[in-house]
């Protein structure tokens, strides 16, 4: 499932905007249509404009949102189950939900199949995305304090995998529909780290970052073409 609310606050109507060619939501039903296992893709959205490109991009878009749905405070756990409601109607229950963020439009090819058998292999009952971020993070507050111990900073290639702190992307998350359906949240359950490259971490929030996103969906391009030998 991809929410694609035709307001935004930080980008006006940021998920029409072309990044690299395409509109911003193209980029993700494009890598959603292209997992395997097949994905059944659903847009969930409350504008016209929006609808018709993405139908036109091949995902399904069987509704229009509610204006209730669609509003700025709008969480989006209330949007997901109202997509389920809407597949269950038509005898269409999806046992689990992917939920992709059109705003975090660089992903990898493969990482959405990596994710489903991540998720199948593993058993849990919901993954999120995350990149990992070297621990060097500090707390605000009347007293700042740092999250490590200061007098045993480890040099970064020092750390392993244990000694990293994980950043959630706001990318993706697998989660089973069950969970929804009792009113929990994306990450409820047994939950599990699905974890992504760095450069994987983007979320378009400002102009800036869409100017970025463009750079580094055209950098992906070029690797996948193999003028790029860094992927």
């Amino acid at each position: 499932m991809i929410p694609a609310r035709g307001g935004s606050k930080g980008v006006r109507r940021k998920n029409v905007r072309a990044v690299a060619g395409k509109p911003l939501v193209v980029w993700t039903i494009e890598q959603a249509l292209r997992a395997r296992p097949r994905l059944d893709v659903l847009v969930s959205t409350d504008d016209e404009e929006i609808a018709q490109i993405a139908r036109e991009a091949g995902a399904d878009v069987p509704f229009i949102r509610p204006a209730a749905l669609a509003r700025d405070e709008t969480p989006t756990e209330p949007v997901v189950r109202h997509a389920i409601a809407a597949r269950t109607q038509q005898g269409r229950r999806p046992d689990a939900v992917m939920l992709l963020q059109a705003t975090s439009p660089v992903r990898f090819p493969g990482t959405l199949d990596r994710a489903v058998a991540e998720f199948e292999a593993s058993g849990v009952d919901s993954l999120v995305g995350v990149v990992p971020q070297p621990p060097f993070l500090w707390l605000s507050g009347e007293v700042p304090f740092a999250a490590y111990d200061p007098a045993h900073r480890p040099r970064r290639q020092e750390l392993d995998a244990s000694g990293y702190v994980y950043r959630e992307t706001g990318s993706l998350y697998l989660t089973r529909t069950g969970i929804y359906e009792l009113g929990g949240h994306r990450v409820g359950g047994h939950a599990g780290l699905f974890i992504m490259d760095e450069r994987e971490g983007l979320d378009v929030d400002t102009e800036l970052d869409l100017l970025i996103a463009g750079h580094q969906l055209e950098w992906l391009g070029d690797a996948l073409v193999g003028k790029d030998p860094e992927l």
